[in-house]
């Protein structure tokens, strides 16, 4: 006797056999598939997922689900799984399915079908025609090298309902039949749906349609599906409590292809309802409390329990936005209930209820605590960001009044009306308040003015409740007065220009005058005032004013060069009216006299500034030598003679244009060509220059240099070999001078160093 162990491929190949034989077994008893249990999974035929093992069939309906059940009309689609022995779908396996041919049809000529990727090979099945009736199975077969393996489903054939049905409507209420609709009595429309036999078709849609403007549907959309006994239905309401009048409800469906409809008239009553019993809980409440407030909503002497009533309420105070409350709150049991919040209404406030569609109304009285002040706050002043002027002076958007509000706050922080607040002074001398007392409006304010005296000074105002709250203003400056001469300033950016010579640009002038101005309390005189400018020489202003008016004390205007550069009988001016205390303006040439003139109201005031109009080149040069002696430069070099050395030699230099005017402010004067010595200037530059020696004409002609307004600028020299000296050297240099607009001179020296 041989021995075997459970790991012996003999025995395993018996185990195997045994469970798929049970399987098989199972299969065929439950009707659903079956398989070869000796196929071992091995590839053929041109299938995927290995060979054919087992065959599960099932049928569908129209809708995709699971049925059994067939007509003419209403095929199935049958679809067979086929799986190999591991349970792995096989695609592209012919599944073969077969049933009784006087009972039903298949899509398939040949009955034939091809699984596809998930395994599955589908074809439709219809009965023969539509009297047969029966039952069957269909058989799924898929035949592999070694087996054939089957599966199958069983079904039942019914003859098909005729085409066409049949719809009746009623209007039920409750139970009892009725076509009189209301808000008290809303109605049940049910539509009954059957075949021409008479029979219940359940599971088609029902359209349920009327006149929107008298009455409602539930579902709004108005459709429903019937149920077993071919029922549908929708309640209807009215549109609103005062809708009234006769209409049709219509219903409709489409079953097999076929159109049912009908409809049914109703006639729609109003409902008249009455509001009553209003009552507060509690009955009063403290400032910025809450209170239910409830009515009653009656249909005759009966409380009305229907559905679809809304109420809205409101008062007086939530109309002034004091005070809140619930609205459109729907009906529960016949009581509608909502919730009022005080939001400083103070004192008794008129509730008001209306049914939502209807003219029932009701009001009553809710007594409210009024609200007790707790603050005083400074809230505005005007003019903001600015002084008052001081009074009689006047000024441009100046004023000399300022109005100052306060505020009122009770306990919760909101505005207080109906305040009593009174007003006073601290400081300011001379001010004078207006109001002494207010009462507060709708939004707690309380306003005073007060009025500026002759004396710059600040002040406050103080708030006072009759409590003994109070509270100040921030402080009120007064000052800013008319201009006074000692406080007319006048300057230029640049005091010599170009401009003998040269016209400036329209949109770059040779200069900027600028004008400064304060009051006798030393400060800046309000805005906007104007200030008039004139000149004896080239143009000043704009075209659109021949002056400028002032921000924050100041302002500024374009001086440009042009013609007349020599003054001919000058119009007078504040500046040259000797009668008014001006002085006589000069005629030299190129050398502009600029006024700028302003009025206190009785007196002019103003200043008066000069401006070189230089030439472009050096006409009057002087040099002036550390003994004293002088000489007139020309442009042959000039000797400086001989000098040890050892020693650095200076010289100064006087430089003027032809009229013994500065040259232009910004030019340069540099040593230019240097040989053998070290040659400087100082200052490099030509800097502002004001007329500082008006002597008159007979002083500026010739050499005399008494009435000169030219630079000064000090040379200096110095040997490049002061201490190696074997022989004499003779250095030269230029001393050139560049204006502003690139034109250059020079002027050449010579000087001869001997050795000690």
């Amino acid at each position: 006797m041989r021995n075997v162990s459970l790991s012996n491929t003999y025995w395993s190949r018996v185990a195997n056999w045994l469970v798929l034989l049970a399987l098989g077994a199972l299969l065929a008893a439950c009707g659903g598939g079956g398989g070869d249990p000796t196929i071992d999974g091995g590839s053929s035929g041109g299938t995927t997922g290995g060979v054919a093992a087992t065959v599960t069939v099932s049928l569908f309906n129209a809708a995709g689900q699971p049925g059994s059940t067939l007509s003419s009309t209403t095929p199935l689609t049958a679809k067979a799984l086929v799986n190999d022995k591991n349970g792995v779908p096989v695609s592209n396996a012919v599944v073969t399915f077969s049933a009784d041919a006087t009972l039903v049809t298949m899509s398939s000529t040949n009955g034939t079908a091809l699984t596809d990727a998930k395994g599955y090979a589908s074809i439709t099945v219809s009965a023969l025609n539509a009297a047969v009736t029966g039952a069957g199975k269909l058989t799924a077969t898929v035949a592999t090298a070694t087996a054939t393996v089957t599966g199958e489903a069983s079904y039942e054939i019914k003859a098909a309902q005729a085409a066409g049905a049949k719809m009746t409507l009623s209007l039920l209420n409750g139970n009892s039949a009725s076509n009189a609709l209301s808000s008290a009595t809303p109605l049940t429309a049910k539509a009954l749906v059957t075949d021409l036999s008479g029979k219940p078709i359940a599971d088609v849609l029902v359209v349920f349609s009327t006149d929107n403007a008298v009455a409602v549907l539930s579902p709004s959309v108005g459709t429903a599906l019937t149920d077993a006994t071919g029922m549908a239905s929708v309640t209807m309401r009215p549109f609103s409590l005062t809708s009234s009048g006769a209409a049709s409800l219509r219903a409709s469906t489409t079953v097999n292809g076929a159109l049912a409809s009908t409809q049914i008239n109703y006639v729609l009553g109003t409902t008249d309802l009455t509001l009553a019993n209003m009552t507060f809980s509690p009955a009063s409440i403290p400032a910025y409390g809450t209170a239910n407030v409830s009515v009653d909503i009656m249909a005759g002497s009966k409380a009305y329990t229907g559905t679809g009533v809304t109420v809205d309420f409101g008062s007086n105070c939530v109309s002034a936005g004091k005070a809140s409350v619930s609205s459109g709150v729907p009906a529960v049991n016949g009581k509608a209930t909502a919730v009022y919040r005080d939001l400083g209404c103070g004192g008794a406030d008129m509730l008001f209820a209306s049914v939502t569609g209807s003219n029932a109304a009701l009001h009553a009285t809710l007594n409210v605590a009024r609200a007790t002040p707790a603050s005083v706050q400074f809230s505005a002043v005007s003019p903001v960001g600015k002084s008052l002027v001081i009074q009689g002076q006047g000024g441009l958007s100046r004023t000399e009044t300022a109005t100052l509000t306060f505020r009122v706050f009770d306990t919760f922080n909101r505005p207080l009306p109906g305040q009593e607040v009174t007003f006073s002074l601290l400081n300011g001398p001379g001010v004078t308040l207006n109001k002494l007392k207010d009462i507060t409006d709708a939004n707690g304010e309380v306003i005073t003015t007060v009025n500026s005296g002759l004396t710059p000074t600040t002040f406050r105002v103080k708030a006072s409740l009759a409590s003994g709250v109070s509270t100040l203003s921030d402080s009120i400056l007064v000052t800013t007065g008319l201009p006074v001469q000692t406080a007319f300033s006048l300057s230029v950016v640049k005091s010599n220009v170009e401009g003998w010579s040269y016209d400036s640009g329209v949109g770059n002038p040779a200069t900027t005058v600028t004008v400064l101005l304060a009051d006798q309390a030393g400060n800046p005189v309000p805005d906007g005032t104007p200030v008039a400018f004139q000149s004896n020489l080239g143009a000043i202003g704009s075209s659109s004013m021949g002056g400028c008016t002032t921000t924050n004390g100041g302002c500024s205007v374009d001086f440009r060069s042009q013609n007349p550069r020599v003054a001919t009988n000058p119009p007078a001016t504040p500046c040259n009216d000797l009668k008014n205390g001006g002085t006589a303006d000069s005629n030299w040439p190129g050398l502009a006299t600029v006024c700028a003139s302003t009025s206190d109201g009785s007196t002019t005031l103003f200043a008066k500034i000069a401006i070189f109009l230089s030439d472009s080149h050096p006409d009057k040069v002087f040099l002036t030598n550390d003994d004293g002696s002088t000489a007139v430069l020309g442009t042959q070099a000039y000797d400086l003679g001989s000098r040890s050395a050892s020693l650095p030699r200076t010289f100064r230099l006087l430089i003027s244009d032809l009229h013994q005017n500065p040259m232009p402010s910004g030019s340069t004067v540099t040593i230019t060509n240097a040989v053998n010595g070290q040659v400087s200037v100082l200052p490099a530059s030509v800097q502002n220059i004001y007329p500082h020696n008006m002597l008159g004409v007979d002083d500026r002609t010739g050499n005399n240099i008494k009435g000169n307004q030219g630079s000064l600028h000090t040379v200096t020299i110095n040997s490049m070999t002061p201490t190696s000296c074997v022989a004499d050297v003779v250095n030269t240099f230029n001393v050139t001078v560049t204006t502003p607009l690139g034109n250059a001179t020079s002027y050449p020296f010579r000087l001869t160093f001997s050795c000690p």
